[in-house]
């Protein structure tokens, strides 16, 4: 009994070796090339297929999903003279039809040995960049798109066969460490420019308003004293009218400045303790003597009798 079921587990696992080296899967996405006795034999497709066992027939499987490639970093001189350090990616695909992927197969080997081929070209094609100014790079009208669509080209151009390269871009456009601090010296130095040429400009102005300002000034203060002197002299003029009346009438101009003084002195709650002989006052008094016109006039102040001893 022990015996038949050794014999059966040993049937078992020889079928199950068997079938392991008979039989192999495929992907969806993949592709496999079958060889025999090292030599390429086929293509097959995706699903569950049979070989010949152990050293007959072997099958490798190949990815046709799509590739990407980094291109390492290369230093151009543009058009204009610049340096510029690029990058570029690359997308590439196997492809399926049959003698491409063997013709493939027979080159590379692996995705992986393509990859590797493929960085050293696009590194190579880069340097198309070369073909334009830096200006052209950059920006938002630039001709990059242009740039890696030529690269693309000389991709597809000298490509091996059964590889499809699919698109290009550039990840990477910038100066080098050693021009971009001198590019950011020489834009320090241009806007140390600018300011000086807008202080100055400043200044300037600053300048024009102040001497505006300054003249405005001065007409405004002649037209104010040439303005006050007219008034001055109107003043002057009407002033010495008023005096000849006053002078042919000096007796009613003393009269009139009494009455004046006098009301000044008695506005508001006022309490004099004054000498109404003395003028203006002597207008209180009722008894005040008159001159021929009328007018009270301050009554004779009579001087002090002398005092003293005789010898």
């Amino acid at each position: 009994m022990n015996r038949t079921f050794a014999i059966l587990l040993g049937l078992l696992i020889l079928a199950v070796l068997v079938l392991f080296n008979v039989t192999y899967t495929v992907n969806f996405h993949e592709i496999a090339v079958k060889t025999r006795f090292g030599k390429p034999a086929g293509i097959v497709g995706e699903g569950l297929h049979f070989k010949l066992p152990f050293f007959m027939e072997r099958v490798v499987k190949l990815d046709t999903r799509m590739q990407l490639v980094d291109s390492p970093l290369e230093t151009v001189l543009t058009r204009d003279g610049q340096q510029v350090v690029v990058q570029a990616f690359l997308l590439w695909q196997l492809d399926r039809e049959e003698s491409a992927a063997i013709q493939f197969f027979t080159s590379y080997g692996s995705t992986d040995a393509a990859s590797r081929e493929l960085e050293t070209r696009l590194q190579g094609a880069v340097r198309a960049v070369g073909g334009y100014q830096f200006r052209e790079l950059i920006g938002a009208d630039s001709r990059l798109p242009e740039v890696e669509q030529a690269i693309l080209d000389d991709l597809a151009r000298n490509a091996v066969a059964g590889i499809k390269p699919v698109s290009v871009g550039l990840s990477r456009v910038v100066l080098p460490p050693k021009t971009t601090v001198a590019v950011l010296a020489r834009m320090a130095e241009v806007q140390n420019n600018l300011s000086k040429l807008e202080d100055a400009r400043g200044a300037s102005e600053a300048e024009a308003i102040r001497s505006q300002a300054a003249a405005q000034a001065d007409a405004i203060r002649s037209f104010a004293e040439q303005w006050a002197e007219r008034i001055q002299a109107v003043g002057n003029e009407e002033a010495t009218r008023y005096y000849q009346e006053m002078k042919s009438q000096s007796d009613l101009a003393i009269f009139l400045s009494w009455l004046d003084t006098l009301k000044a002195g008695l506005r508001g709650s006022t309490t004099f303790v004054t000498d109404t002989r003395q003028a203006p006052f002597h207008l209180l008094e009722v008894e005040a003597p008159t001159d021929p016109s009328g007018i009270p006039q301050p009554p004779p102040v009579e001087a002090p009798a002398a005092t003293g001893a005789t010898p």
